[in-house]
């Protein structure tokens, strides 16, 4: 005689079973990190941060040269500026070299801005760096022997500035920073008040 087992006991049984196996199978599980929310990722302190480099020595050098082994160097603030002080752009870097350089060689923060005081090649390193052309201030300054293109970045840009051929040729001044300032009105010491101001001048290689 066959004897019948119940279908809800068989059911049982399977659902015991499957219930089982997915305890066993969750214990086994790796616990997934704990993180904590809102915590920031730590970064590294100013003082950290700012590297100290060794500069070189590039008087002498090309500037383009001198910019190349500055930035190896680690020193990527760079400017360089007329040694003359006439207020000419170094366009082509390759075509001038170095007479001085702001700092000197040494050990310098890596952030360090380097300015290097420069002429071309052709020309002869003066023996004191000119700088850049610096405000004019509440009186007139001497603009003898200036170029004009200094003396109209001293001057304020409200100012308003007629340049004339000293030569009598009434050639155009055309580039600036080319031209020297033989006379000027009003003369050096004089208040500055807004007055119209009147350079004449003739190229550097030409006598006043």
């Amino acid at each position: 005689m066959r004897t019948r087992t119940p279908v809800a006991a068989l059911a049982g049984t399977a659902l015991l079973a499957l219930t089982g196996c997915g305890a066993e199978t969750v214990s086994n599980k790796p616990a997934a990190p704990r993180t904590t929310p809102g915590t920031p990722t730590p970064t590294p302190s100013k003082a950290a941060a700012t590297e100290t480099a060794s500069l070189p020595n590039m008087t002498g050098k090309g500037l383009q040269y001198a910019q190349d082994e500055a930035q190896a160097a680690g020193f990527y603030g760079l400017t360089s500026h007329d040694a003359l002080g006439r207020g000419r752009m170094q366009a082509f870097d390759r075509n001038w070299k170095v007479c001085a350089q702001t700092p000197t060689a040494g050990k310098h923060p890596a952030d360090t801005k380097v300015d290097f005081a420069a002429v071309k090649l052709e020309e002869t390193c003066p023996s004191k760096d000119a700088g850049k052309p610096q405000p004019a201030g509440s009186t007139m300054p001497n603009f003898k022997g200036k170029s004009v293109k200094a003396a109209r970045e001293a001057l304020d840009r409200a100012y308003s500035i007629t340049v004339n051929d000293a030569t009598g040729q009434n050639r155009i001044v055309f580039m600036e920073s080319n031209w020297q300032i033989c006379t000027q009105n009003p003369p050096a010491g004089t208040k500055l008040d807004g007055r119209p101001v009147k350079f004449n001048a003739v190229k550097f290689n030409e006598p006043c």
